[in-house]
């Protein structure tokens, strides 16, 4: 029989900067002809958000985000070399990637061999530089487990989840960076990750995968903004595919790691709040259910409810929660980040075999 454990984590593309470019995007979306110009103004921002930004001015902020997200990723790396899973699989989200306009599915099983990624040649970090130095170039090579995840595929498929599944990545980056990021994170101090990888795609994004570039292309240009593509799957099947993937793992031979990936609310998916900050008042109610062992209350959550809270990567947890619920595991909270500036709320969370 398999043996199981929990993770979740985020993927923040900004614990990669170093902390003087941390909150650039912040200054970005103040620069959207979409965000009115009375909001541009901080006297209109929440207090929490001015405090945080006044703290912010001699990097204090940012370094303090940095220091708890990295002792965040290093507990829970301790717990994964403990455990040394036979292979990781990672609940991650696709931003415009690897599924464009050629073809979107609401969940794809990856039964990669290995994979040559270059995460440092997209984005900010090709425009600002890494945290670790390393070249725009540099490549980070990661091992699959296609046996592994060529099993869990096929399970799904006899359970009735018509999901998709492929052997290779479409990505001129490799691996996408909810995966990419989360094996960096994992191993912040670069001491290696010898874990075979299976990427377990979620479609969080939906109705902006192709339409805001499945990020913040709305804001910065390159999108129209109006477009809206059709939803990807709802909380209720995210959480229903996360307990067949416990259950199929669970009659296994492997040795698992079971990791949602990703921050919770982001700001530049929050149109309430003009995309500057995220739901707060939202993470905070997801996060008493993680605490409290209230994870069934995340089937019944609705994509209105998930995309009015800008939570859409949430769905990765969604997963995860499905499956920790199937086990019946109750969380282990290793830290809770709120942030005003940063983009996005964070959590980190152990789920470990009968409560170790």
């Amino acid at each position: 029989m398999g043996e199981i454990l929990g993770v979740g984590v985020t993927h923040f593309p900004g614990l990669m900067l170093t902390d003087d470019y941390m909150g650039t995007f912040l200054d970005r979306t103040l620069n959207s002809e979409r965000v009115p110009e009375a909001m541009k103004d901080s006297k209109s921002w929440p207090e929490p958000m001015r405090r945080e930004l006044a703290a912010n001015r001699d990097g204090r902020a940012a370094a303090e985000h940095r220091r708890r997200l990295v002792a965040g990723f290093a507990k829970v790396r301790q717990a994964l070399d403990a455990f040394a899973p036979d292979f990781v699989l990672i609940w991650g989200d696709d931003q415009y990637e690897n599924f464009r306009e050629d073809g979107v599915p609401s969940f794809c099983v990856f039964a990669l061999d290995h994979v040559e990624s270059r995460p440092f040649a997209r984005g900010a970090a090709a425009e600002y530089g890494n945290i670790w130095g390393e070249p725009r170039d540099a490549v980070v090579a990661t091992q699959g487990h296609p046996a592994a995840a060529s099993y869990l595929a096929a399970g799904l498929l006899k359970a009735d989840f018509d999901v998709s599944y492929a052997y290779r990545m479409r990505y001129e980056n490799g691996l996408p960076h909810a995966f990419i990021n989360t094996i960096l994170f994992l191993d912040y101090e670069r001491r290696g990750f010898p874990y075979p990888v299976v990427p377990f795609h979620v479609n969080c994004y939906g109705s902006s995968v192709i339409a805001k570039r499945g990020s913040s292309a709305h804001l910065t240009g390159g999108a129209d903004p109006h477009a809206v593509d059709p939803p990807g799957p709802n909380p209720g099947r995210c959480f229903d595919i996360g307990a067949a993937v416990a259950r199929i793992v669970a009659d296994s031979p492997w040795r698992v790691a079971l990791v949602a990936s990703s921050s919770w609310s982001h700001a530049f998916l929050t149109e309430k709040n003009h995309w500057l900050y995220p739901d707060t008042a939202s993470d905070r109610a997801r996060f008493d259910e993680l605490a409290s062992g209230k994870l069934a209350r995340w089937r019944e959550l609705t994509t209105p409810e998930i995309e009015d809270a800008g939570q859409q990567e949430f769905l990765n947890w969604v997963c995860l929660g499905g499956a920790m619920q199937a086990l019946g595991r109750e969380a282990e909270i290793v830290d809770y980040v709120e942030s005003y500036i940063f983009n996005s709320d964070k959590c980190f969370a152990l789920f470990r075999p009968n409560g170790r």
